[in-house]
């Protein structure tokens, strides 16, 4: 049922390119661990061993404080519809933000999408599929504007407020390097 790669396989490329939804997991060395389902335009496949994801602003920011403390990240994909499959990506993860050098050549992969605080890349150094049978059916029926709306009528300065107000440090009081 399940297989193990040291890199995305080619035919691979295809499932995640058509995928809607992920989910991310990240933990530091202690505290609490984080899975957070992402959405939008904000997924590419590098190469076979790197991926990139954009973040947006959201109400906390595990996802960067745990990467700055422990660089392990687990993404997964879920087949909702079609053939069963549950897919996992797993290796060591680097974060890249709007103020670093790298934020400009990172960033053109990307719609520009508001709020837009993290870019992460994962090198991968194991992907595993699996069967996914117990996954439930689920139809899409569209992407949510609300984030985007939000942001936008927040503004640049509106947004990086937020970030100092909500998103500066994780639930267990860790920086997030906003």
């Amino acid at each position: 049922m399940g297989k193990q790669y040291d890199a995305i396989p080619e035919k691979l490329n295809t499932f995640i390119t058509a995928q809607k939804i992920f989910f991310v997991g990240t933990a530091g060395s202690a505290g609490k661990v984080n899975v957070s389902p992402k959405g939008m335009d904000s997924f590419r496949i590098i190469d076979e061993h790197t991926v990139r994801w954009l973040n947006v602003t959201g109400s906390g920011n595990e996802t960067a404080a745990h990467v700055l403390e422990n660089q392990r990240m687990t993404i997964m994909f879920c087949a909702f519809e079609g053939k069963p499959m549950i897919l996992r990506l797993y290796g060591m993860a680097l974060m890249t933000q709007p103020h670093d050098p790298e934020w400009e050549q990172h960033s053109q992969h990307f719609p520009n999408l508001p709020g837009a605080r993290q870019i992460f890349t994962l090198n991968i150094d194991l992907v595993q599929s699996s069967c996914g049978m117990a996954v439930p059916f689920y139809d899409y029926q569209d992407e949510r504007d609300q984030l985007n709306h939000w942001a936008e009528v927040k503004g640049t300065q509106g947004i990086e407020q937020y970030w100092k107000d909500k998103n500066a440090v994780s639930l267990d009081g860790k920086p997030t390097g906003i």
